[in-house]
């Protein structure tokens, strides 16, 4: 079957006949995404526009009501499907050659199940779970299987034995000082961190894909001032763009988002401006150019899908250090403050850390494995993407 496959892939065998009929028609997969673009957007915009005076859309098993930073989420998760996912489920001998190489890597194996676990509890508990909530009353209960002193805990919600506080099955993970459920706000965070990190790194490929493309193929003036571009845009401080418009518009998780997306694709186009430099002088390339394929065709049809490897690894890094801005930034009372990220609760807790130590150091022990995890994953990615180690 695998030399079938492979003599029906040859450059000869190619109907450029039936390529040039459909060159124009879309994509049954782009069809669908932007099907689902559109449906994610009428959605947010009702939600947005026309509902507000009413209550939440969704009401069980807790409220919820659709932001427009659910549909930047719901539409990166859209896209990661079909251009992601799919394409390994639609090419299964590519992905078995992927994963032999990749699950040498036992680290990045384990990272990978720890990350599914993380991606699933993120997603999904937040629709189930309503958000952390003041409860000064409950404030510093400690973890189950741990106890405090009463004078600490104040009213224990647990059992008392000695004068110790002993933790709950209420609050598995203990509270905040506020009386805030650490275990809820791990999970919200959880999701923070996935829309920080994927809808961030999705606008980052985007553009810094297509930038760094066209400037490789067209060459000359073009690539002269889409690089020149990308330098002045590679020195600009983000950070004090992001610190003007919190002052003047406040601090919100969609803001960060959107700034750091839009200013920080530069380094991405340089690497794969690189990468198409080579691709476009590949004998593929050429035979297209000359059989009369117009430049966004072949940049669409043969440079993208051929950097796409590059891309993904340095997707991969760009995940993590995204994360660890954001609980930077929430930790320093520079986030979101309606959303309980990581960097939220480990400053909640850093003034308390020899008295209610879980406080900080739950949530600080998740952002570091799941920085340690994305890390790990993409080495073993750009290991098993790299074509040299193909047998």
């Amino acid at each position: 079957m695998s030399g079938e496959s492979d003599e029906s892939d040859r450059f000869e065998d190619v109907d450029w006949a039936a390529l040039e009929s459909t060159g124009a028609a879309l994509a049954p997969r782009t069809a669908v995404v932007l099907v689902g673009a559109l449906g994610i957007v009428a959605i947010v915009g009702y939600e947005t526009l026309l509902a507000t005076g009413a209550g939440p859309t969704v009401a069980w098993p807790v409220a919820y009501r659709a932001t427009p930073l659910d549909g930047l989420f719901a539409l990166t998760m859209l896209v990661v499907l079909a251009y992601g996912i799919h394409p390994l489920y639609d090419n299964p001998r590519l992905t078995r050659r992927y994963w032999a190489t990749f699950r040498r890597n036992r680290a990045a194996v384990w990272s990978l199940w720890f990350l599914a676990v993380v991606f699933g509890l993120g997603l999904a508990g937040p629709m189930l779970l309503a958000k952390p909530e003041l409860n000064v009353a409950a404030g510093y209960q400690p973890p189950v299987y741990t106890a405090v002193p009463t004078t600490v805990s104040g009213t224990c919600v647990g059992p008392v034995v000695d004068g110790m506080c002993r933790g709950t099955w209420r609050h598995p993970l203990g509270t905040t000082g506020r009386g805030k459920d650490v275990l809820v706000s791990v999970i919200y965070g959880m999701r923070v961190s996935l829309q920080v990190g994927l809808i961030t790194t999705l606008i980052i490929v985007l553009l810094g894909t297509t930038v760094g493309t066209v400037a490789a193929y067209s060459g000359g003036l073009v690539d002269e001032a889409l690089m020149r571009y990308v330098d002045v845009q590679l020195t600009f401080p983000t950070f004090f763009l992001y610190l003007l418009l919190l002052y003047l518009f406040g601090g919100t998780l969609f803001l960060l988002i959107v700034i750091f997306g839009l200013t920080s694709w530069g380094g991405t186009a340089r690497l794969v401006r690189s990468e198409a430099l080579q691709r476009r002088e590949e004998g593929y390339v050429r035979a297209a150019r000359s059989s009369g394929a117009g430049t966004a065709w072949i940049v669409r049809r043969h440079v993208v899908p051929n950097v796409s490897n590059t891309v993904v690894t340095n997707a991969s890094l760009l995940v993590p250090s995204l994360i660890l801005f954001e609980a930077t930034f929430s930790f320093l009372g520079l986030g979101d403050p309606t959303v309980p990220s990581w960097g939220q609760v480990i400053a909640a807790g850093r003034g308390d850390l020899a008295t209610a130590w879980w406080i900080s150091t739950i949530p600080g022990v998740f952002l570091f494995l799941t920085v340690l995890a994305l890390n790990f994953v993409g080495d073993a990615l750009r290991d098993a993407l790299d074509p040299r180690a193909a047998s």
